[in-house]
Order: structure tokens, then C-alpha cells, then sequence
């Protein structure tokens, strides 16, 4: 089974993204170009990640006492993602791009989460250099972020520490100014830093010949102690290697050293680093401190962060969908092809009789319909953000402004959603193996192993539940819940006169008034804890709303293609989310309106 076609009826048929060809920046593009490009990434998929997902799984990253030593099939997938030009995809032509929409870029970047999300295809690579490009100076530009999308070298972006984790105003890395004249280098006022960083992906390797981190820390103040809260956290771009004003290496190695590596439940084929910065293993001209070169300006490293960490929300959320897809797809072949049991009712009493495949089962169909409810729903979610991207940054300054608000609220939910329910459908597609799932000698239990990590992975789903209530859709006085109900009514409006969608649209619609009046209710009080209580429960039902929102779109246009299997499909997967799905969000929502102390007044003792 392909992922191709679902991928080609979301981008043309759905989201029509073909029409971006009529602005300026994509003019030189067409179908087929969009076309080559899948074609493209989707055999490099194929050949170079899907035939070593278990490997990288199996042979684990190890340090001989000199390097992290990877699977040679590593390099290799690296090494052709890199010149296949997808790190520079979205770039402008003058930097080395394609010009690429972000939502075909995301498209084609599927192919790599599914095939082995383990190996990765540079997400934080990309989203380093986008965040110098964004926030960077000129040089930083030119020398880190041209070299990263290059592929010459890899970034990474160091947040957490060991005794701070999420709790980013606990921060105790310290960058203090590098002697006289620390101003005035080329590549950015120069400090020294001392600290630890703790989770950091890619942190350690031979893949690239430099690895570009970007770290937070706080510049101690004239009492020589850190500023408290995240507003005293500045941010530096500290190369592995030292480098000077044209890009080359000097052969100097930066105060940066690998103080271990963490072993995962899953994700296991990515180096997971304790990185010590400044510890003087790696002394840098006769004296401990790592070089770090400030981005932006002191006590902005927070802001210039967000830039980062929004992309990697949203690709976090395309790894955990793609992850419940190739489980998805690997239940459903198992369902396809394995015997057992016989139709329930008399026939089924005749043990002469031959057993049915699994896939006759309704139960087996429920799990199957759920996976694919799940994934492809996920799927149409994330390249619907995708398409916000590339109309924030390339449509009518109105329209860009309500895209960009539009990404403010549901990059809660694209992070989340999937890292939940696409980790679902990973169980879901170990139950349809039955007790071979629970093996090694089919890959459904890795998927989940891998995707476990997806609802901690970026900020935990507590994290971005609070986000979601707490700031998001409060945000502007509500203008981007405003404009989201707009756009749910509007697909409500249109499917409301379907017979086939009537009734879906009525039951989204009552579950948006719900939502609604649930955010109102959680803030009655205007009191954070009463109202961030119940935080979690609010994201899985405002989750499922704009999940079935999605399904109800995507309908609308299935409807309109010709008749087909998978056409049938779809729509199936629609039914399924609106009976099975979205009658959940009432009883989350009512303990959000309630804002039910329960959780929160149970005294430690109790438990």
C-alpha cells in the first residue's frame, strides 16, 4: 500500500495547492515540478531509510571514547537527503533553494517519517538555520545557516537542562563576555559558556563535518548573578568546531564535550546527548568556556527560540502522524493476509468451513477505521498548517495575518493531537497483530516505542494544553479562536446543504458552541489555576473539534472526486470520527466548565 495517493489527493484535490503557482515566488513551479519533487523523496525514502528502520533500532549510536559511531546506513540516508536539496528546499533561489512551498516540502518530508523517522531528515537542521536566518546577523546568515542548508553542516537547538527540563526560567547556563574587544568579532559579540544541556538530538555525531548549536544561557549581571525568569535568557550559536569569518575550520575544537549518551524506549537510531559545555576538557586558546556568538539582542534568546520550536512542533506532530500511518499500513496488510476465526452467526459454528481473514471481523474494521481516522485525519492537519505557512508568508497582508494567528492557535494541537492519537493508532495496530504484535518480528511495536516520545518530544501535552487555554486563545482579545470558528462555520455552511454531511455538520457545529463555551467558562473566574486545571482535557476536545472539522472538509471534497475505493475510504473515515470520536469532547469539556478541582485539590498524602 502507497502513501502517494493520499498525499496527491490532500495537496490537489483538497487543499488545491497547485494555485500557488499564480504568486510571484512560486511562478517558476508546476505540477510537475511539485510531482518531481514527491517522486523524488519518496524513492530516496524507499531505498535509502525504510530498509534500515530496524537496523538503526538494533545498532544503537555508541561512543568508542572518540566518537559517536553510527550505522553506516545513517550516513547513507543522510548523505542522500542532503544532495537531494530538500534542507534548502524553501529557500530562496539566491541562497540555493527551490523555492519550494512549505506545503509541498512538508509533503514530501512524510515519506522520510514514514519510512524512518529514526534515522530523521534533518528537521533541526532546517529549523536552526530558518531561526538564524530570521533572527541572525549577517554573518551568522552566511557562515552557519548557507553551510546548514548546504548540508556541509547539521544544528541542533540545546534548551533543557538536567535540573530545569521544561522550566526554561530555571536555566543556569552562563555566557559571559570573552575578554576585550568580545564586540567586535565578525561572527557576533563572543562569549564564554559554562553549563550542561540535557535531550539534545543530534547533539554528537560524525554525519556533518560541524554541528551548529544554538543554546540558551543568561549573561550574569553586574552582581555577577543570573537574572531570574525566562526574560534574562540569551541566545548563542556555539559551533562544535570553531570557524572563522568565511566559513572555514580553523582546527580548533570548541569547549563542547559529549557527557553521554541517553538510551530511549524508542527513536533509538538518533544520538540523544548530555552535553558539557565549558567543562575545559576542551580547552579554546589556553582557557575553559565553550565559544558562543550572541543572536539577536540579550535577554531575547526566549523569542528567537519560538521561531525554532514552533517548526519543530509542527514537525514533531508529522513525525507522530507518520508513525501511526506506517503502522496503519502495516496492520492493514497483516488484516489482509491473516486467517483466522470464521463469520460470527450459524455458518461460523462449521469448523469445516475455511476461517476468514481478519479484516472480515467488524472489530478488526473498527481498529483499522480508527487508525486511519486518526492518520489520515493527522495527516490533512499538518499540511493544512503547512498551507498557513506559506500563506503567512507569501499571501495579502490580511490574509497572512489571519494565518499567522490561525498557526499561533493550532500549533497546540498540530504538536499534540497526533502525538496522542496517532500513538493510538500505533497500539491500535498491535492489537490487530494480536500476540505477534507484541514481537519484534513485525515492526508495529517499534512504531510505538518510537512515538512515545512524541507527547513529551517539543513540550509535554501538559505543556501545550496550558499554551493552548492559558494563552492561545486568549491571545489578542480571542481573534484567532474568532477566525478558527469562522472557518469551521464556513465548512459547516457548505456541508449543511450536502445530505450525505448534513447531520456532520450539525454535530460539529454544536461541538464548536461547546468549546466555546467551555473557554468562557474555564475563565469565569479569571483565575489561572482554577481555569488551567482541567488543561488537558480542554486540548483533547478542542483537538477533536478541529479534527472533525479537517474530516468534514476533506469530505466535501471526496464527494466531489469520482467514485472510487478510496474515495469510499474517506468518507468511511469520516463516519467513524463523527459516531465513535467526536461524542468524546462533551464529557472532557464538562469538567473544563465545571473547572473540577478534583485533580488539583487532591492533597499529596492521598495518593
Amino acid at each position: 500500500m502507497s502513501l502517494r495517493p493520499t498525499v496527491d489527493f490532500l495537496l490537489n484535490d483538497w487543499l488545491g495547492v497547485e494555485a500557488l503557482n499564480q504568486r510571484e515566488r512560486f511562478a517558476d513551479h508546476s505540477r510537475e515540478t511539485f510531482d518531481a519533487v514527491l517522486d523524488t523523496c519518496e524513492r530516496i525514502a524507499r531505498e535509502k531509510y525504510a530498509p534500515f528502520n530496524r537496523t538503526v533500532d538494533t545498532q544503537e549510536p555508541h561512543f568508542d571514547g572518540e566518537r559517536v559511531v553510527l550505522p553506516q546506513a545513517t550516513h547513507d540516508a543522510h548523505q542522500a537527503y542532503a544532495e537531494s536539496g530538500m534542507l534548502s528546499a524553501a529557500q530562496d533561489y539566491r541562497l540555493g533553494g527551490m523555492q519550494l512551498p512549505y506545503t509541498v516540502e512538508a509533503a514530501a518530508n512524510a515519506f522520510f517519517a514514514m519510512a524512518s523517522v529514526s534515522i530523521g531528515s534533518g528537521m533541526l537542521t532546517v529549523g536552526n538555520a530558518n531561526l538564524l536566518m530570521a533572527h541572525g546577523s549577517e554573518a551568522q546568515r552566511r557562515v552557519f545557516a548557507l553551510n546548514e542548508f548546504a548540508g556541509r553542516w547539521s544544528g541542533t537547538m540545546c534548551l533543557s537542562e538536567p535540573q530545569a527540563g521544561s522550566s526554561l526560567s530555571d536555566v543556569a547556563t552562563r555566557a559571559v563576555p570573552d575578554g576585550e574587544g568580545f564586540m567586535d568579532d565578525p561572527l557576533g559579540p563572543r562569549f564564554r559558556l559554562k553549563g550542561n544541556k540535557m535531550w539534545i538530538s543530534a547533539g554528537e555525531h560524525e554525519l556533518t563535518e560541524n554541528i551548529v548549536h544554538l543554546v540558551l544561557a543568561k549573561i550574569p549581571g553586574p552582581d555577577g548573578k543570573l537574572p531570574p525568569g525566562v526574560k534574562g535568557i540569551s541566545l548563542f550559536v556555539v559551533p562544535k568546531k570553531l570557524v572563522d569569518a568565511s566559513a572555514q575550520l580553523t582546527g580548533e575544537r570548541n569547549d563542547v564535550a559529549l557527557a553521554g549518551l541517553n538510551h530511549k524506549c524508542g527513536w533509538r537510531g538518533t544520538t540523544n546527548t548530555l552535553l558539557n559545555f565549558g567543562e575545559g576538557k576542551f580547552p579554546v586558546r589556553g582557557a575553559a568556556g565553550a565559544i558562543g556568538y550572541l543572536v539577536g539582542q540579550p535577554g531575547e534568546g526566549l523569542r528567537c527560540m519560538f521561531h525554532m520550536m514552533n517548526e519543530a512542533r509542527i514537525g514533531v506532530g508529522m513525525a507522530a502522524t507518520m508513525l501511526g500511518m506506517a503502522g496503519y499500513h502495516a496492520s492493514l496488510d497483516y488484516a489482509k493476509n491473516r486467517p483466522q476465526g470464521r463469520p460470527v452467526g450459524p455458518e461460523g459454528k462449521d469448523p469445516s468451513r475455511p476461517q476468514s481473514r481478519i479484516i472480515e471481523h467488524a472489530d478488526v474494521k473498527r481498529m483499522l477505521l480508527a487508525q486511519k481516522s486518526y492518520c489520515e485525519g493527522a495527516l490533512a492537519l499538518e499540511l493544512y498548517c503547512a498551507r498557513l505557512v506559506d500563506e503567512q508568508h507569501t499571501g495579502a497582508p490580511e490574509a497572512a495575518d489571519e494565518a499567522r494567528l490561525l498557526l499561533e492557535v493550532l500549533t497546540p494541537i498540530a504538536k499534540s493531537w497526533p502525538s496522542e492519537w496517532c500513538l493510538e493508532a500505533n497500539s491500535l495496530a498491535i492489537q490487530v497483530h494480536g500476540g505477534y504484535g507484541y514481537t519484534r518480528d513485525f515492526p508495529v511495536e517499534q512504531y510505538w516505542r518510537d512515538n512515545r516520545l512524541n507527547m513529551i518530544h517539543e513540550g509535554t501535552h501538559g505543556i501545550q494544553a496550558m499554551d493552548l487555554l492559558g494563552r492561545k486563545v486568549l491571545m489578542e482579545n480571542g481573534r484567532g479562536l474568532q477566525l478558527l470558528a469562522q472557518r469551521v462555520n464556513a465548512t459547516i455552511q457548505r456541508a449543511i446543504h450536502t445530505p450525505e454531511l448534513a447531520a456532520h455538520a450539525n454535530a460539529l457545529g454544536q461541538a464548536l458552541a461547546q468549546v466555546g463555551a467551555a473557554t468562557k467558562a474555564a475563565w469565569a473566574t479569571a483565575n489561572p489555576a482554577e481555569a488551567l486545571a482541567n488543561a488537558v482535557p480542554y486540548l483533547q476536545a478542542f483537538g477533536h473539534t478541529v479534527l472533525a472539522w479537517i474530516w468534514l472538509d476533506v469530505a466535501l471534497a471526496a464527494l466531489a472526486a469520482p467514485d472510487s475505493p478510496a474515495r469510499t475510504g474517506r468518507l468511511g473515515a469520516m463516519r467513524f470520527f463523527f459516531h465513535y470520536e467526536l461524542p468524546k469532547t462533551g464529557a472532557w469539556l464538562a469538567v473544563v466548565s465545571r473547572r473540577d478541582p478534583t485533580c488539583a485539590e487532591l492533597p499529596e498524602e492521598a495518593f
